[in-house]
Formats: structure tokens, C-alpha cells, sequence
């Protein structure tokens, strides 16, 4: 059974191949030395995550991912939810000219990797963070 479960909040909105999907995710956290309990993807709206943002880390925008590591301090293994406003990829998606499929996968992965262990504050973080989504969208979407 998949550690990784989908949830969908948004109306509307399915991705494809979700099994593929999540054993594949769950190949990014093997690969990069992180056991994983149970992963809780949430998919959501603008709204929903300018909520979330506001009440649990005090800031007043939108953003298109939040990812919460819900492990204790000396667990080994990892139980986090990510959520991800699909209206902020999909402006994103426009915005950056790339398609919507490849943009909320890039969003997934990212979460993940915060997850892992990398960061993006700093811009040598942001470009550690962005060669490894595109080695896992390169991976993702050539098999």
C-alpha cells in the first residue's frame, strides 16, 4: 500500500496517473536517504492556503505550496502534509510558460524535497532546489 495519499479539496481537479505519481515520489524520498511513514498531499485553493499561511506561519499572501513535517523531534520516520493551491500553479504555469502538468509536478516535487532536507531561502539553496526538480521532472516524465 502507498505511503503517499492524495486529497483533493479543489473542485474539479484530478491528476493523472496517480499511482505512477506516487510510487514515483516516493523514489525521490529512497533516493535521497529519507524513510518515509505517511505523506498527505492536499490540493487546494487560493483561499484555502492564504489561510493556512496566515494562521500557522503569520504571513499575509498567496503561495502555491505549504509543507508541514509533522514528525517528532527523534522519529526516523517521515509524516508530513504538503498543501498546494492549484490556482497559484495554474498563474504560475501561465505566468512561467511552461504547462500546467509540468508546473504542479514541479510543485509536488519541491514540497518533497523541503521535505528532504533542501532549502530555497538563499540563492545558492534556490539553484541546489531547482537543478533537483528537474532532475526529477526529467526522470518523472521520460518513463
Amino acid at each position: 500500500m502507498s505511503k503517499t495519499k492524495l486529497f483533493y479539496l479543489k473542485k474539479g481537479f484530478r491528476l493523472r496517473n496517480r499511482s505512477g505519481l506516487k510510487a514515483f515520489i516516493e523514489i525521490i524520498f529512497k533516493k535521497e536517504g529519507v524513510f518515509l511513514s505517511e505523506l498527505r498531499i492536499i490540493f487546494s485553493s487560493d483561499k484555502h492556503l492564504l489561510s493556512i499561511n496566515k494562521s500557522y506561519l503569520k504571513h499575509n499572501y498567496y503561495t502555491d505550496i505549504i509543507t508541514f513535517n509533522l514528525s517528532g523531534p527523534n522519529e526516523k520516520k517521515l509524516d508530513a502534509e504538503i498543501y498546494i493551491s492549484v490556482d497559484r500553479v495554474r498563474d504560475n504555469a501561465k505566468t512561467n510558460r511552461v504547462s500546467f502538468s509540468k508546473e504542479i509536478h514541479r510543485v509536488i516535487f519541491h514540497g518533497a524535497l523541503h521535505l528532504c532536507g533542501y532549502n530555497d531561502k538563499l540563492k545558492s539553496q534556490r539553484l541546489i532546489m531547482r537543478a533537483k526538480e528537474d532532475e526529477y521532472l526529467n526522470r518523472y516524465f521520460v518513463h
